[in-house]
């Protein structure tokens, strides 16, 4: 489990967390992610079924993984994605069980920044030696996360705008 507080928005934040793009962002250069859907990765992922190819260092197939999305939102503004679905073939398809669930909401002792939690939860027989290089995995996840969430905001320029232009306001140019 993950609990870190990110230098970002939530609604920022919640629409990384639906992103393919940022998904792979996340594992490169260490793993890399191909779609196996027609018509490949979405802009943001849609509840249900996603089928994808993990690989090492890029370019390796380490095994096949059904990403199963379901987006839920609680009255206290905590928006939830859970992942139910499961490594189908590769090292981790021995295990028995995958629970996987990115919670953010806004931090309560800085509104400007977001309270993201992350856990993942696999059983199964073999799950004890899937423990620590799953934590460890999680723990460099994490590091990644949080330096990658400033970055998510960014906006760039519209293509032909005035550099005054960005950033204006009502009474400004747009």
């Amino acid at each position: 489990m993950l609990k870190l507080v990110l230098d970002c928005d939530v609604d920022v934040a919640w629409r990384a967390l639906r992103s393919p793009a940022v998904l792979r962002e996340l594992y490169s250069p260490v793993m890399g992610l191909d779609a196996l859907d027609a018509g490949g990765f979405p802009t943001i992922w849609e509840p249900g079924a996603h089928r994808v190819r993990v690989k090492a260092a890029g370019a390796i197939p380490i095994g096949d993984q059904v990403i199963d999305l379901e987006f839920i939102e609680r009255r206290d503004g905590t928006r939830i994605l859970h992942d139910q679905g499961d490594p189908i073939s590769g090292p981790l398809s021995k295990l028995a069980g995958w629970d996987h669930q990115m919670a953010v909401s806004r931090d309560k002792r800085d509104p400007t920044k977001t309270l993201y939690r992350d856990r993942l939860v696999i059983s199964g027989a073999i799950a004890p030696l899937y423990w620590y290089p799953l934590w460890a995995t999680w723990q460099w996840r994490g590091a990644r996360i949080k330096s990658l969430a400033p970055t998510w905001a960014f906006d760039p320029p519209l293509p032909g705008a005035d550099e005054d232009e960005v950033g204006a306001t009502a009474e400004g140019a747009l």
